[in-house]
């Protein structure tokens, strides 16, 4: 049995226990440090808590198979160790603490330790600032404010003659927005950790009514960071963020590991977490239930996202169980900059509208490259693979440019997808098709391959359409449906329990 290490901090040390297993292990594990058991887990990513900065730490885990390799860990430095109550902080869930938290924030000296103890913390959005830590502890919970009128405003860029930089965003374009809860702007050597909350604290009456409707400005999320580097996120519980969770755009060596990020089924927009034009992320051990895409990759939207032309490149997705959602992992809508290189193993997805989806259309240009997915479990997911170039979004998203199934000229408008690998896939109790795969006769999708997959259907399936277009019928326990493909090759599919044909070939002109 193998542990590795994947992220430490002044106050955790996180790692894996290395199997082929999704999410969690067979069997209970107990966890030592030390040479104490400090817990017992049945996941694969664990994170171990309330540690001592600058100390050394032996980690190591037994079970039934025996005991694991040993892992000597030092935790970080911390320079100083401050509390927020220090600075007039108080956690009775009624008193404002935005000034004691910003200002315990900016005292501290670099690679200090911020410490938000046991307590509800009332506050407002805060500003982060380079090479600190800050650490929640276990039943310490930050309360966002409801009052929009107290949110200060992020403008969509700073500029000056010869330069702009991008500040706020709304859905892939530079726009207005509210600061969120933790707000990053150009700063690096950042550790978020430990056992508490942090509560957006939306609802209905406040940032989800009338979500599509910017007033005053647009929606917070909770964690928005915009031009920062090396940045971890550990451990912490995020819920009912007012729009996406976790959102950080234009920035690299990003690494979010063993959280839980909670918000309603139907709450709009609460996608979990949304890498926008960044590179070199980690997403590990995170558990979502959201009310809309669990993990979003993005790149900009249209000729802005295509002029800014940053993509999103190197992200590695491991050992996620994604509870609810519209889709499991997502690439797109906005892709305009490109997506290369995104690997994604060892997830279980439940109850998710589509499991492994890319989404786009004409209109959004860019280049989707290199989507390789392995060892996925999903049960309950009514459409297990989706691709789709003609999705009907924005306020032209039923026009007949985006619907049209005629070959249109090539242009910078067209997206491309290439080089797709689905491979070593169990779907149980799907519902309205195994996989729905459809590009544009003028952009063919681009060498798919689809190897060692197994989907079956409930016995009670529900009746939708596949894949957000136009002009498609509902269906239930349909096969897979592949057109406009250019290159594709299937090992070993297995469709159980189809209502036709297991697979439907319109438009695939070769197989390699």
């Amino acid at each position: 049995m193998e542990i590795k290490l994947l992220c430490k901090t002044a106050k955790t040390i996180t790692f894996q226990i290395v199997n082929e297993k999704c999410f969690y292990s067979e069997e209970n594990t107990e966890v030592y440090v030390n040479g104490k058991k400090e817990f017992i887990t049945l996941k694969n990513i664990n994170t171990v808590y309330n540690l001592t900065p600058d100390k050394d730490y032996t980690v190591y885990v037994k079970n039934s198979d025996g005991e694991s390799n040993k892992l000597e860990v030092k935790t970080e430095f911390a320079a100083f160790i401050l509390d927020i109550r220090e600075f007039g902080a108080v956690g009775d869930g009624k008193t404002l603490n935005t000034f004691a938290i910003q200002t315990a924030i900016h005292s501290a000296p670099d690679n200090s330790v911020i410490e938000i103890p046991e307590g509800d913390y009332l506050t407002g959005p805060v500003l982060l600032k380079s090479n600190i830590t800050i650490n929640l502890a276990k039943n310490a919970r930050l309360t966002a404010l409801r009052d929009r009128e107290m949110y200060p405003i992020l403008p969509a860029s700073i500029n000056r003659p010869d330069k702009t930089f991008y500040l706020g965003s709304w859905e892939g374009e530079p726009a207005g927005c509210f600061a969120s809860l933790f707000t990053g702007v150009s700063v690096s050597n950042i550790n978020i950790t430990g056992e508490g909350t942090i509560n957006g604290n939306a609802d209905y009456e406040t940032w989800w009514k009338n979500a599509k409707i910017k007033r005053i400005s647009w929606r917070p999320r909770t964690i928005f960071l915009t031009d920062c580097n090396n940045i971890n996120v550990v451990g912490v519980n995020i819920e009912n963020s007012p729009s996406w969770t976790v959102h950080p755009v234009f920035s690299s060596d990003l690494g979010f590991f063993d959280l839980r990020i909670k918000n309603p089924k139907d709450s709009p927009n609460t996608d979990g977490i949304d890498p926008e034009s960044c590179r070199n992320v980690t997403i590990a051990g995170v558990k979502f239930s959201v009310g809309d895409d669990c993990i979003a990759i993005k790149s900009g939207k249209g000729k802005i996202g295509r002029d800014i032309g940053i993509p999103s490149e190197n992200i590695n997705i491991d050992n996620c169980h994604m509870e609810f959602g519209h889709g499991g992992v997502v690439i797109g809508s906005e892709m305009s900059g490109g997506i290369k290189n995104v690997n994604i193993r060892n997830c279980l997805f439940e109850n998710t509208d589509r499991g492994l989806r890319i989404k786009t259309r004409r209109g959004r240009g860019g280049v989707i490259d290199g989507i390789h997915a392995q060892n996925i479990v999903m049960d309950k997911v009514l459409t297990p693979f989706v691709i789709n170039e003609f999705y009907y979004c924005d306020s032209d998203g039923k026009a007949e440019y985006v619907w049209s199934k005629e070959k249109k000229e090539v242009t910078e408008e067209t997206p491309v997808i290439k080089n797709i690998t689905f491979k070593n896939m169990v779907c149980k109790n799907s519902e309205v098709c195994a996989g729905f795969m459809y590009g544009l006769p003028e952009s063919k999708i681009e060498r798919v391959m689809l190897e060692n997959l197994t989907i079956d259907f409930a016995g009670d399936p529900k009746k939708d359409i596949p894949a957000m277009m136009d002009f498609i019928d509902p269906q239930s326990r349909g096969g897979f449906y592949f057109n406009n493909i250019k290159g594709l090759e299937i090992k070993n599919l297995i469709v159980e329990n189809a209502e036709g044909e297991e697979i439907i070939r319109n438009n695939v002109e070769e197989c390699f």
